[in-house]
């Protein structure tokens, strides 16, 4: 736990391996024991057939709520059950308290049907300014973890996303259709075009994820909600990467971001994502 005089510096030199202690013990309490035993009635719709959610992603974020302010008292939790239930919460992120940004299970979709893509997401913000994040993959025993400043790790490998092959077509993992307004599709058509690979997303940590290791060049997503992109924007930021707004600007967690945004391995391909989700709005469709 902090003491009065620990700086949120300190607390992460001194205490991430608490933090990551408790998502390892939420995943292997609350949600690997439920994995591929799931029942019918043991899950659940939010907002229709492609939001889920079950018992995992409630008494994980439920245990996580609990434990992580304990490490660092005066901090908040905004989780994504939680927030759905009062949606009020969410202004946690915008406050000046330190914050945790909790997804429990990023990928509920691949984990209700049995596959290894989902992750345990959660990040540490204060002010609107990302600190540290952990990704952690149970199904595949891979944790992924940034500090502002310090680097990103997977299972405790230094990590560099590094750049696209010159000549190869991009890799970009975009937002489904389903999540996408009319206009953040005319949007997202922007890329394609020659010279770029779009694909639908699975679980957004894990795209991020896979950016930050140089598998994906870049994604482009069309929502905001904290708890999906916190941790790995952090993430792919200390491995060398960039994110961008379609109007070019770094993406804020506090919201008001132009949609669809990329995050990228680098600058370079950032801008270029950037501006193929831009060149579509000038010409609406009829």
């Amino acid at each position: 736990m902090i003491d009065s005089s620990e700086t949120i510096e300190e607390f992460l030199t001194r205490h991430a391996s608490d933090v990551e202690e408790a998502i390892r013990t939420a995943a292997g309490t609350e949600i690997m024991p439920r994995w591929r035993r799931l029942a019918a009635h043991d899950v659940d719709q939010k907002s229709g057939p492609h939001d889920l959610v079950t018992d995992a992603d409630r008494k994980a974020e439920l245990y996580l709520t609990e434990v992580l302010p304990a490490l660092l008292p005066g901090s908040v939790v905004v989780g994504e059950e939680a927030v759905h239930a009062n949606p009020a919460s969410y202004e946690a992120v915008r406050g000046g308290a330190p914050v945790w940004i909790v997804d429990p299970v990023d990928g509920t979709r691949q984990f209700v049907h049995g596959d290894s893509g989902f992750c345990t997401l959660v990040a540490l913000a204060q002010a609107g300014v990302l600190l540290a994040s952990w990704t952690y993959a149970p199904a595949r025993d891979q944790l992924a973890t940034a500090v502002r400043g310090r680097g990103a790790f997977l299972d405790g490998r230094p990590l560099r996303a590094g750049a696209p092959e010159p000549g190869r077509d991009l890799r970009v993992a975009t937002s489904h259709p389903d999540y996408t307004t009319e206009e953040q599709k005319r949007a997202l058509l922007g890329l394609r075009t020659p010279g770029v690979a779009p694909r639908s997303c699975g679980s957004a940590g894990l795209e991020y994820l896979a950016v930050a290791r140089g598998e994906m060049d870049a994604t482009a997503f069309s929502w905001e909600a904290a708890w999906d992109h916190a941790a790995g924007l952090l993430l792919v930021e200390e491995t060398g990467g960039a994110h961008l707004t379609r109007t070019g600007e770094p993406f804020r967690i506090t919201g008001g971001n132009a949609l669809p945004f990329t995050a990228a391995r680098d600058a370079a391909t950032a801008r270029r994502v950037a501006g193929l989700l831009q060149s579509p709005l000038a010409h609406p469709a009829d």
